[in-house]
């Protein structure tokens, strides 16, 4: 990896990183095949590989556990962003560290915007690692691209909510060990502002009329052991007390839940593309065709090179966003989280294409991982808001700051 990732890092954050670094190498790159094979070998699909709760006892003896919330570990978005990269270089790499999305952003948003009894019954597990959650958003019958369509209903009945709807893409709820839900979801009428009609709200899994459908399959692969789940709520009832923040808050939440999860996104799948292009030079290396090596030829020298040119500006424009939410939060940096959030997940794809192509049919069958990259990044460039909202969401406040300029 180029060192470009200690940009204003503490001695302390440095220190982190070189540990943590270590531990990936050391326990968990070589865990990668055991856990494969015991989820293989398990009585069924969503079964938690032994392998993973050992790696968590060992990394929070480490400390080297909750590295991604700053009220826990101290860290910054910015010196937090090169643990991410390192996290994402392995499919199980976030998992040990207690770092995982969903529920990294769902310990976020309890921590920003929870009550202290929503914290004490429901962030204190995750934080502790004993349970799992997941995040309910997206919806089979409408464009969620536009997130105001979102029509699951949550409407208040005396002391509870009652919710109805279906949701889709809820990543996590195939996990067994996943205890609730966050639900986004329409708790006002027409007549309001756009985004002042929806709200989230916290649903136990267990709460009768919560119906898993299916799992969800990404290039055919189902994902487990946690899954993107199609669910659906039929009349779930759940007390007041779980509603977050407020009635017609959804949009606040949601706005502050992402900024920090697409930092953390971007930076692990920045990590998955710095071992995609491993793997390629690797490759190169090992093969001859034509009689020559395929690190002597010029067209993979090319890949290799706009593969190194596309990780290291993705890497600066992260690095970028991360400090802009440091210094200003997530409402001065969303014009840089939306560049960060286009610009990364493009450029990882096409690194895992050209390592996919230099490997020829290696590169789409299961003995690489590249297939299985492929399978994970390519979906992220719709996931947290499709690429054409977040150019539109640029192309506006650019116009908006040239001007602003004009006018000086």
């Amino acid at each position: 990896m180029a060192d470009l990732t200690g940009i204003a890092a503490s001695n302390n954050s440095a220190e982190t990183l070189a540990r943590l670094k270590v531990f990936i190498n050391e326990h968990v790159l070589p865990a990668e095949k055991v856990y494969e094979d015991q989820l293989k070998n398990a009585p069924t699909r969503w079964f938690i590989p032994p392998v993973m709760e050992e790696l968590k006892a060992k990394a929070r003896a480490a400390g080297l556990w909750n590295l991604f919330l700053p009220s826990e570990s101290g860290l910054t978005q910015v010196e937090y962003a090169p643990m991410a990269e390192e996290m994402g270089r392995s499919f199980i790499g976030s998992e040990p560290f207690n770092c995982s999305a969903p529920d990294a952003p769902n310990m976020e948003l309890l921590d920003k915007y929870g009550s202290r009894q929503q914290k004490e019954k429901w962030m204190q597990p995750l934080l502790e690692g004993k349970i799992r959650s997941c995040y309910s958003m997206t919806e089979p019958a409408v464009a969620s691209s536009d997130a105001t369509n979102m029509q699951c209903s949550i409407r208040r009945e005396g002391q509870e909510y009652v919710i109805n709807g279906r949701k889709w893409w809820t990543s996590g709820a195939g996990d067994p060990r996943c205890k609730f839900t966050i639900i986004m979801g329409k708790s006002g009428d027409d007549s309001m502002p756009r985004h002042q009609r929806h709200s989230m709200i916290i649903v136990p899994m267990d709460s009768p009329g919560v119906k898993i459908l299916r799992p969800m399959l990404t290039y055919g692969s189902d994902d487990a052991p946690t899954g993107h789940m199609e669910i659906d709520y039929d009349n779930v009832r759940v007390p007041i007390e779980n509603l977050i923040l407020g009635e017609g808050r959804g949009f606040e939440v949601a706005q502050g839940r992402l900024g920090p999860a697409r930092i953390h996104h971007c930076m692990r799948l920045i990590g998955m593309a710095e071992r995609a292009l491993e793997l390629m030079c690797q490759r190169a290396f090992q093969r001859t065709a034509f009689n020559r090596k395929l690190a002597m030829m010029g067209v993979v020298q090319h890949q290799i090179a706009e593969s190194r040119i596309d990780i290291d500006q993705s890497r600066l424009i992260t690095m970028k966003a991360a400090h802009l939410i440091d210094m200003y939060g997530g409402k001065g940096a969303r014009k840089e989280i939306s560049l960060m959030k286009v610009a990364a997940m493009r450029a990882v794809v096409r690194v895992i294409d050209r390592a996919i192509q230099v490997h020829g049919g290696a590169g789409v069958s299961q003995d690489t991982p590249l297939a299985n990259m492929y399978k994970t990044a390519r979906p992220l460039m719709i996931a947290d808001g499709p690429d054409e909202v977040h150019l539109t969401t640029i192309a506006k406040l650019e116009i908006r700051q040239q001007e602003e300029r004009s006018k000086l």
